[in-house]
């Protein structure tokens, strides 16, 4: 599995479709051979893997801990449906916070709990969505 890189990668697969959703999140997709840079018409994505990456805007988990703890629950969860996902690029994106009255602290266990929780639902429903490719 990749990890997306740059502004460009993540511009592109956002522009494309969303393939599942849950509560705090969505996962977007776009296939690998339909995005070129101008400059150069280089691939955006050169290798032929699966791409991902993790989007935890500043907006909905204001503490860096906060955000860094969700990115790393986003990769680890994302090493456990690697073999299930189309080679595509895709990007996990916060799009609403975790209540700070109910998970007060910048991070702990509760809190990985139930990221984990959900980006297991997001990528199972992902997989169910999407036929896997031969």
């Amino acid at each position: 599995m990749q990890r997306l890189a740059n502004r460009p990668q993540f511009q592109a697969v956002l522009a494309g479709s969303t393939l599942a959703r849950t509560p705090h999140f969505a996962l977007h997709c776009v296939a690998l051979h339909a995005n070129q840079t101008d400059e150069a018409r280089q691939p955006l994505f050169a290798v032929d893997d699966v791409w991902l990456g993790a989007m935890v805007p500043k907006r909905w988990a204001k503490r860096a801990v906060t955000r860094n703890t969700i990115k790393r629950q986003v990769y680890a969860v994302s090493q456990d449906f690697a073999s299930s996902l189309t080679r595509s690029a895709h990007v996990v994106r916060l799009r609403s916070g975790f209540d700070r009255q109910h998970f007060v602290s910048a991070t702990s266990e509760v809190l990985k709990a139930a990221v984990r929780s959900e980006l297991q639902q997001l990528f199972a429903r992902a997989v169910a969505a999407r036929p896997q490719q031969p």
